[in-house]
């Protein structure tokens, strides 16, 4: 059986034009602040020339800014739009107007979640509840939405944001509820990679202590117990992941599916 179109070899042999998005369409949820994963996930993506579409949940304003960013910067098309992704008919919805307004989508990037306060013993029943559904089932909601635009135009790139949090347990900061919807996404992109064999590529990639500001509540004492841990030994930016975006959006990860790039620093290895 020949190989369909979602896994063919490029025509493309020049890495410039592997890695070039020009004439693509990428969305990316979660892309509202101004130094996040979401954003720059964009920007590489704009950089490489894509029309590019970004999703907010309660941050307008930012969002309506980022995509004013990315059209001055890099000459593209972009546009901005609410979603809450553990609404199903609001992720369905997102994929039909990206559809509308930019004619089609070529890659999807799952970023959008939500971060875990407590341990199970520490946080209500109704904390566990709203990290898992953000986080592992909106991603997968995205998922089914846009899997069916892939399946239908016979090629696609789903790639999902997960963590580092999904191979090991963090320490000090108790969060059992995140660790485990990450850990779920990154067999997600796994079992995605050989449901959707015949049409579409599914990888993930797994960020460490990324500075995107979400963390500047934390004293210093346990900021500096983490970069204790880091090979590296500093917190990554987050502009130190829009290249794995990029190849995993692009033709240079044709031959890659169901991949999981751990970008941490080092900290895993220990």
């Amino acid at each position: 059986m020949p190989p369909s179109k979602g896994n063919t070899i490029p025509e493309a042999s020049r890495l410039t034009d592997l890695f070039s998005l020009k004439g693509k369409v990428v969305v990316v949820t979660g892309a509202s602040g101004p130094r996040g994963m979401g954003i720059e996930a964009a920007r590489g993506c704009a950089e490489m020339g894509a029309d590019v579409a970004i999703t907010y949940s309660s941050r307008k304003e930012g969002a309506e800014k980022n995509v004013a960013e990315l059209e001055k910067e890099y000459g593209v098309k972009a546009k901005c739009y609410k979603c809450n992704v553990g609404d199903y008919p609001d992720v369905e919805k997102l994929v039909s107007d990206v559809i509308k307004d930019f004619g089609k989508i070529d890659a999807f990037i799952a970023n959008a979640g939500a971060t875990a306060n407590g341990g199970v013993l520490d946080e209500p029943k109704e904390e566990w509840d709203k990290v898992i559904h953000t986080d592992l089932n909106g991603t997968a909601y995205c998922a089914k939405a846009v899997g069916a635009h892939f399946k239908q135009r016979g090629k696609g790139s789903f790639v999902i944001t997960a963590s580092m949090s999904g191979h090991v347990a963090n320490f000090p900061q108790e969060q059992t509820s995140y660790n485990v919807a990450k850990a779920g996404c990154i067999h997600m992109a796994r079992s995605l990679a050989n449901e959707w064999r015949d049409f579409a590529r599914v990888n993930s990639i797994s960020p460490g202590y990324i500075d995107t500001g979400l963390s500047d509540f934390i004293d210093q004492e346990t900021q500096d117990l983490w970069n204790s841990m880091i090979p590296l030994g500093r917190n990554g930016n987050a502009k130190e992941l829009k290249g794995a975006y990029v190849y995993f959006v692009s033709d240079a990860s044709s031959y890659t599916t169901g991949a999981d790039i751990v970008i941490d620093g080092g900290y895993t290895c220990r």
